[in-house]
């Protein structure tokens, strides 16, 4: 069983040095690898997956009842929880990673000049990245893989909560690394729990870690966010919104929101906030509060909404601003796409917003005028998700307007360079 809070911050300050140091060292023949042995790499990590599975469920009972006994709640054990169901798809998400094209390398412009010099954009390597998560050991296999396609190496520090599972999927990241030739430290797990080590990637490791992606609750995110002197990649909350629009289509606007709500709960792309048009209220949302209280959902909503469902609890301001991760909704009548994107703009964390429409004009103007990462109309939320979107597997989903916004793949795992081309051109 792994200890944990056993370490000097000094040591851990050593440790972490050395980590870093063989991650940047691991990271330059990385950056050349042919794509043939990175995908070998990938396969057989996938391989392992599913020869350990065993391996992997013994080691994350273990962490479930560490779980239990800590209290945990349902959504925290939920997303730590995996049965072969689970590992089975992290094996998939791995091969469809591999199959995924390079993008180390890729042009992604082409010009000329007039004076004859070619110049090129292309793809390129971020170098080292620092993933930081919480609770889902399964994030130690998309992460490392990820980072691994786009030619980078991973410190990959999970947390204490799932240390054990992560282990386990760790060593099959590392035996596909050793079958394929590349160096076994370009993935690494941190090998302690102190929240030291934390400390120590956010100060970037003497250099060595080029980004940061934290996966995980709020305060996480905001420690990583306010103390990082490294860039990241992260959205602070999935405070999402679904709009039932006057023109949907009833049937579709109860089966959509009862999914985006009850799929999974603890996911960011649960949806936390329903918006039905008031021109709506006395055709869809009495059919959509029914069929999302049958599912377990609590409902709170506002004045206007308990005089039709009596049944919910009364909705605070506070509501509007809370991402539950559970099997609660808040809900508001609005007028109309005006009032939807008004509410919102004022209270989203600019993840993800769903409008459920036939309009076309009313789709449109929720598209221009919402400034969040993902916007999806007559779909449900919960496919704010990088294999969902063909990406393979995401890292996570960021919300920032700096580089990588919405799911972060493979190519958002890269920067680029220009290769410029001449013939003795000289400046005059």
């Amino acid at each position: 069983m792994l200890k944990t809070h056993d370490h000097s911050d000094e040591d851990v300050a050593r440790l972490m040095a050395d980590v870093g140091a063989r991650a940047r060292a691991a990271a330059r023949p990385l950056a050349i690898a042919a794509p043939d042995r990175k995908n070998a790499a990938l396969l057989a990590m996938a391989e392992a997956l599913e020869a350990r599975t065993k391996d992997i469920l013994a080691e994350n009972a273990v962490d479930m009842e560490r779980g239990r006994s800590a209290g945990l709640t349902a959504a925290v054990l939920d997303r730590l929880q995996l049965d072969e169901k689970r590992i089975a798809a992290m094996a998939q998400g791995l091969r469809e990673i591999a199959a995924l094209a390079d993008p180390v390398g890729q042009m992604i412009a082409a010009w000329e000049r007039p004076n004859g010099l070619q110049i090129e954009r292309v793809r390129t390597p971020l170098g080292v990245i620092g993933v930081i998560y919480e609770s889902r050991p399964n994030v130690t296999a998309d992460a490392g893989a990820l980072c691994l396609k786009a030619g980078n190496a991973a410190i990959l520090r999970g947390g204490s909560d799932s240390a054990n599972s992560s282990a386990a999927i760790h060593a099959c990241l590392v035996e596909g690394l050793e079958k394929a030739g590349l160096p076994v430290d370009a993935i690494q797990r941190v090998p302690v729990t102190d929240r030291a080590a934390v400390g120590e990637m956010l100060k970037g490791l003497s250099g060595n870690l080029d980004v940061i992606v934290p996966r995980g609750g709020r305060s996480l995110v905001e420690r990583v966010q306010n103390e990082a002197r490294v860039p990241v990649f992260a959205h602070l909350e999935g405070i999402c919104h679904l709009y039932i629009d006057k023109s949907a289509d009833r049937d579709m606007a109860v089966s959509i929101a009862v999914n985006a709500k009850m799929r999974r709960t603890g996911i960011c792309g649960a949806a936390e906030t329903l918006l039905v048009d008031r021109a709506a209220a006395d055709t869809h949302l009495r059919p959509v509060l029914d069929a999302l209280s049958a599912a377990g959902c609590e409902i709170r909503g506002e004045e206007e909404v308990r005089a039709c469902f009596p049944a919910a609890g009364p909705a605070t301001e506070e509501d509007w601003r809370t991402e539950y991760l559970d099997a609660i909704i808040s809900v508001r009548l609005v007028d109309g796409v005006a009032g939807a994107i008004d509410h919102i703009e004022t209270y989203s964390s600019h993840h993800t917003e769903a409008i459920v429409a036939d309009d076309a004009l009313a789709v449109e103007r929720f598209f221009n005028e919402i400034d969040s990462a993902i916007l999806l109309h007559n779909a449900s939320t919960q496919f704010a998700d990088g294999g969902e979107f063909g990406m393979g597997a995401e890292i996570g989903i960021a919300t920032g307007k700096m580089h990588a916004r919405g799911p972060v793949g493979v190519e958002q795992l890269t920067s680029f360079k220009y290769r410029v081309r001449g013939s003795g051109q000289t400046r005059p």
